[in-house]
């Protein structure tokens, strides 16, 4: 356990109940966790601890998120590991990358993206309402491997920020999915690349295990109250917290890009 107060500990706990429940029903909740475990963490501590912890913290409330949905959700779960072994790969090869490119230059760019998102979903008030009765095409589940999946997880790998959210909108897009089945899926999938993730931190001995433990117990709780959340509510629901976090997501990069 790092050297910190009992009040810095309550703090990241209750924020890691928030970023359970905001990821269950519509990702995003590293928006919230990450920056509270930068703060919490001790001066000096390397980020790469934040970054450990979180992922330890985070992959409990999205299985926890993933079993809820799957146990009440039309979730094709075998398609949903398929994206997921293909988004390891690309954040895999996006962790790669990373090492050697400046994200600094793709921030604006994924602002201006999010930005087109958002004023889509609000001048298409049926984006996600329902699905679609159409059968999905062999090419929209290949399209969906491909960009849910190596494109998205290539972001994770690369920068991060909003990669729940971006899959949420990219299964709706593909797959003809309503909101609520979408972030379903997305959490198998994010199950996925945590899992990557977590395995590589850990091998690096960048986790706070003990704290990671303790944050995890409210993460899981507030990621199963979020993904019943989500279902009980339904689409429309899920599209206002959506719309919320993507322009959350532009915000938290604008700061980083033009004011930290």
């Amino acid at each position: 356990m790092p050297d910190i107060s009992l009040t810095v500990v309550a703090v990241l706990c209750l924020a890691s109940l928030a970023a359970g429940w905001i990821d269950a029903v519509v990702g995003g909740g590293g928006l919230l966790l990450l920056p509270a475990l930068l703060l919490g963490l001790p001066s000096g501590t390397p980020a790469v601890y934040a970054l450990g912890t979180n992922k330890a913290v985070a992959i409990v409330g999205t299985t926890g998120a993933a079993v809820t949905y799957a146990r009440k959700a039309p979730v094709d779960v075998r398609l949903a590991v398929r994206i997921g072994v293909a988004a390891l790969a690309g954040s895999t090869a996006g962790a790669f990358v990373a090492a050697g490119l400046s994200t600094e230059v793709l921030k604006p760019v994924v602002m201006v993206v999010l930005v087109g998102v958002g004023t889509f979903v609000i001048l298409k008030p049926a984006f996600g309402t329902a699905p679609s009765t159409a059968p999905v095409s062999p090419r929209r589940v290949l399209a969906a491997i491909g960009l849910a999946g190596l494109g998205i997880g290539f972001y994770d790998g690369l920068i991060g920020p909003g990669t729940g959210t971006f899959l949420v909108l990219a299964l709706t897009a593909l797959l003809h999915l309503d909101l609520v089945t979408a972030s379903a899926t997305a959490k198998i999938v994010n199950c996925c690349t945590n899992a990557g993730a977590l395995a590589t931190f850990a091998w690096k001995g960048t986790v706070h295990w003990q704290l990671a433990a303790l944050m995890a117990v409210f993460n899981l709780v507030g990621g199963t109250v979020g993904a019943r959340t989500a279902l009980k509510k339904g689409s429309g629901f899920v599209r206002v917290v959506l719309l919320t976090v993507v322009f959350a997501l532009v915000a938290n990069l604008a700061y980083q890009q033009w004011i930290a």
